[in-house]
């Protein structure tokens, strides 16, 4: 039974992902309040989890740890400091990296963030292409000449004509590169993730997503590049850096849920609760306020009594949940959409894709491509994206020699790929690799399935009329919607802490205006110019 005292206040947390988790410290940081959160499945971190499998870790998604915002820098390395030290695979190949000058040895110390050098591609005609696109030599020769010349009067087209009216991503997306790039680097992958074509989803996507990348900003990023002296005490906060461009990003020694781990334990230590396998399933209301919530833990269920409830869960299930709730806002959440994902681990021998890193470059030293994750682009299968975890992290991989990867698919919870066995799913996914030229059947030495559910919200579906969602919930008082699933809003990491810090400040400073929390990764300038 739950253990709550008359004398102090209770915030109840659905979700014990990066927002639940950080609404969690902080409030036990800079309040009185004690924070108890309840976690539907078995593991800490949400989708930012650390998936283990024989002495192998696989990150679910990759999780670049870079942000804006120095608070939220700040307060990853104060969980886990900086290396100090060059980490095996950095000595290894002679990598510069910022280091701290007290910071921990990677070999000597699991609580470490090291620092990791940045690069993704696009695989298209069984080629690797540099993300974001860079009009080089090496781009030029292997879209030919033709395409070329198309992709560069495309691009002319949409600078010198009026901007046509953005009723959609594909608006959105041909407005900032033109025609053919759109089709030739964009919208295969873009409808792989949504099941969808890009005229049916939301231009808001892009708008949180991409708005500050275009072809000026990454040629004028690439010429910086070109003329910058290679410093080892480089800053990594890359403030006056796009997103999309970085170089480089901090990452914890063991992957991402180590991170969110050992927020847990601080959370336990001072205080906090954490119980997984309970799962939130009704939210019960008297006079505007949330008075209590029944979690299911399995065998039984529990009601408790809560000052404030945290909610991070999945909105259509969070309205499902409550009571006496309108039909309209009703019908609006059970039709906002989500995007679920298949991960399939493979350790393999060797890749047969080329590293085209330039001789003398620490990169040209590795066994393999130093992709962190490429995006595949090829319209003959469904694979979506490869992740490298020795490229995140050299200890994500139990022996050195192996190639451990992430085979990521965009799916929906019970279509036929989501309901295939997993020994069939697994030879399906080997396949498609050997198919694209990336490895061979035979270099397969191991492999494991992970299903994950809601990974991403979906722009589509009734979500034009979310509006009326939150006009309806954000009067409750003592409710709060934090996270990439309790706002549906494909934010990232940094931006979901931030929405849970702003909590925490509503809640500390007694703000009824929850405006503050809405407008994290909102790209309001992108909004005002969209209605220009």
């Amino acid at each position: 039974m739950i253990q709550t005292n008359s004398e102090n206040k209770i915030a109840i947390i659905a979700g014990a992902g990066p927002a639940g988790l950080t609404a969690a410290l902080e409030l036990l940081r800079t309040t009185n309040i004690k924070p108890i959160i309840f976690e539907a499945e078995n593991v800490i971190g949400g989708i930012s989890r650390t998936a283990k499998y024989n002495g192998n870790r696989m990150d679910i998604g990759g999780h670049r740890f870079f942000s804006k915002s120095d608070v939220v820098m700040d307060w990853w390395q104060e969980i886990l400091p900086l290396q100090g030290k060059a980490s095996k695979d950095d000595l290894a190949i002679g990598r510069q990296v910022p280091l701290a000058p007290l910071g921990p040895d990677p070999e000597t110390s699991d609580l470490v963030m090291l620092c990791r050098s940045r690069l993704s591609r696009i695989l298209f005609l069984r080629k690797l292409f540099d993300y974001p696109i860079t009009l080089n030599a090496e781009t030029i020769k292997n879209l030919g000449f033709t395409r070329m010349l198309k992709i560069g009067l495309s691009y002319l087209k949409v600078k010198i004509l009026p901007k046509r009216k953005e009723n959609s991503l594909e608006d959105f997306m041909i407005n900032r590169f033109g025609v053919e790039l759109y089709k030739t680097f964009f919208k295969e992958y873009t409808e792989k993730l949504w099941g969808v074509p890009c005229n049916k989803i939301s231009p808001e996507w892009g708008g949180q997503r991409i708005k500050g990348l275009s072809i000026t900003k990454t040629v004028l990023h690439a010429l910086k590049q070109i003329f910058k002296k290679n410093n080892s005490s480089k800053n990594i906060r890359q403030k006056d850096t796009e997103t999309s461009l970085i170089g480089q990003f901090l990452y914890p020694k063991l992957g991402p849920g180590q991170l969110w781990e050992t927020v847990a334990d601080k959370i336990k230590e001072l205080g906090g609760e954490i119980h997984l396998n309970a799962k939130v399933t009704q939210v019960k209301t008297e006079n505007g306020k949330i008075k209590e919530i029944v979690v299911d833990k399995g065998t039984y269920t529990e009601t408790i009594p809560c000052d404030y409830f945290l909610s991070t869960m999945p909105v259509k299930e969070l309205v499902e949940a409550m009571e006496n709730v309108p039909q309209e806002i009703t019908r609006i959440a059970k039709g906002l959409v989500y995007r679920d994902f298949i991960t399939v681990g493979l350790l393999l021998d060797k890749l047969e894709i080329k590293n085209p890193a330039k001789n003398g470059s620490p990169e040209s030293k590795l066994k393999f491509v130093a992709d962190n994750w490429i995006y595949v682009q090829e319209s003959d299968v469904k694979l979506g994206r490869i992740q490298i975890f020795n490229n995140w992290s050299p200890y994500l991989v139990q022996d050195s020699e192996k190639v451990w990867i992430g085979l990521e698919y965009f799916v929906t919870e019970g279509d036929s790929m989501w309901q295939m066995p997993d020994n069939e799913f697994i030879q399906f996914a080997i396949d498609e690799l050997d198919k694209i030229h990336v490895a061979k059947k035979e270099s397969v030495k191991d492999s494991v399935v992970f299903h994950i559910k809601k990974a991403y919200p979906a722009y589509f579906g009734t979500y034009n009329e979310f509006n009326k969602i939150r006009k309806y919930l954000d009067p409750i008082e003592n409710l709060f919607l934090m996270g990439r699933n309790g706002m549906h809003k494909y934010n990232n990491m940094d931006h979901s802490m931030l929405s849970a810090m702003e909590v925490v400040k509503c809640i500390r400073e007694n703000i009824a205006d929850k405006s503050a929390i809405w407008n994290v990764n909102s790209e309001e300038d992108y909004h005002e110019e969209k209605n220009n």
